[in-house]
């Protein structure tokens, strides 16, 4: 048990550090936490103790997967239903733009320009294609993007890309058979039946300090999870499906989605954000980095070719169209996934695991850089969020040197 006691604490106090720079540069705590995740790999692989955290441990491939499964859920549960029946045509033209192009584009530039083979290529192209709900709900969450009508269309778009990722991996690599079938069933009707039975089990058995909420919600999540991955697919989708079907529920009830937050950050994405930036190898990168810049070149590219047209044809002016597109462009959690199902499978080797990796966390971290830097909205963030820290410093002087005049 030492060395796991060791291990969970270094991820909190690179956790710790990611908090520390993230709020002392404005940044986003995910991407940051990626990067130190990143930067600690390189600096112990120097001195021969990359191994001290192991990444592909049961118990942290467990808790990073949790932590994936609960913010991906949280996701869900933030969308409006309201909202959702009048912007349905935008997120869904959104996030079928950000699915076709890219995913074509970065197969033409993994089979022509690297010269991989057809199977690695198309799977580097769906990989690529995909954005991620984690890093662009936690960044939505941050800026409190998530509580307007901007931000829940975005996490819809999410949904329709990562959608069209996992049904065309699940077409082209994976079998359909019968267990493809009663997963569906089952995820059809918890879609249906859930939203009925648990407002009526929380009234019945909620609010105690035994948290029977968070257990029920855990409890669906992990079980449709395990038949999700039973059936080849992943456990990240019907979380966002049932988050979506919970959200006139779960999602209105605030004190339960503020205890699932502290959960979910607090606890377990530390260990999936820093997870994935710790999968990176710099040197190997700095070593072969034309694959990487080639993809990330493709990527981010096609991404702004297909999504911010049709972003502007919905009326969006060009800030805001910028940073959708942007944020459209930011993967991990899908992509990781299907790098890795390509790798177990035997669909790319691991060289071109390492470089797909390595390209699919680049997109978690430029894209939205650049957005946040230079095209956040802060005209659509809400009215208490709009305050920038200088400003709130200026009000407290302010009212320190009144105090001081009146004394």
């Amino acid at each position: 048990m030492t060395s796991i006691w060791a291990q969970t604490a270094l991820v909190f106090g690179l956790a710790l550090v990611a908090s520390f720079l993230a709020n002392r540069y404005r940044l986003s705590t995910a991407l940051v936490e990626i990067l130190v995740g990143l930067v600690a790999q390189a600096a112990l692989g120097l001195v021969g103790y990359a191994w001290i955290f192991d990444v592909q441990a049961p118990w942290v491939k467990t808790l990073a997967g949790i932590g994936a499964i609960l913010l991906t859920f949280l996701a869900g549960a933030e969308l409006d239903p309201n909202v959702f029946q009048r912007k349905w045509k935008e997120a869904a033209a959104i996030g079928s733009a950000s699915f076709l192009l890219p995913s074509v584009v970065c197969w033409a530039a993994a089979h022509y320009l690297l010269g991989w083979e057809s199977s690695p290529a198309l799977l580097a192209g769906i990989a690529l294609a995909a954005t991620s709900v984690a890093v662009v709900y936690t960044v939505m969450m941050e800026y409190g993007f998530n509580r307007t009508e901007y931000g829940k269309t975005i996490l819809a778009a999410c949904f329709i890309t990562d959608l069209g990722t996992v049904v065309t991996l699940g077409l082209v690599f994976a079998p359909f058979t019968w267990k493809t079938l009663l997963f569906a069933a089952a995820l059809g009707a918890a879609f249906v039946y859930l939203p009925k039975i648990t407002p009526l089990a929380f009234a019945r058995f909620g609010g105690r300090p035994s948290e029977f909420e968070a257990k029920f919600l855990l409890f669906s999540l992990l079980g449709l999870g395990a038949l999700a991955t039973w059936a080849g697919s992943e456990a990240v989708l019907p979380a966002y499906l049932i988050g979506m079907a919970l959200a006139g529920s779960v999602g209105r009830d605030a004190a339960l989605i503020r205890r699932l937050r502290t959960i979910t950050i607090g606890l377990l994405t530390p260990f999936y954000f820093i997870r994935a930036g710790y999968f990176v190898s710099l040197p190997a990168v700095l070593a072969a980095p034309l694959g990487v810049i080639v993809f990330l070149l493709a990527e981010i590219a096609s991404k702004v070719a297909s999504v911010y047209p049709v972003a502007r044809s919905f009326d969006s002016p060009h800030k805001d169209a910028a940073y959708t597109t942007l944020l459209m462009a930011s993967g991990l959690t899908f992509g990781t996934i299907a790098a890795l199902f390509g790798l177990s499978n035997g669909i790319i080797d691991q060289s071109q695991y390492s470089t797909l990796v390595a390209a699919i966390i680049g997109t978690a971290v430029i894209p939205t850089l650049i957005a946040n830097k230079y095209f956040l909205p802060r005209h659509l963030l809400p009215k208490d969020e709009q305050e920038t820290p200088q400003a709130h410093a200026s009000e407290v002087e302010k009212a320190l040197e009144t105090s001081d005049v009146r004394s």
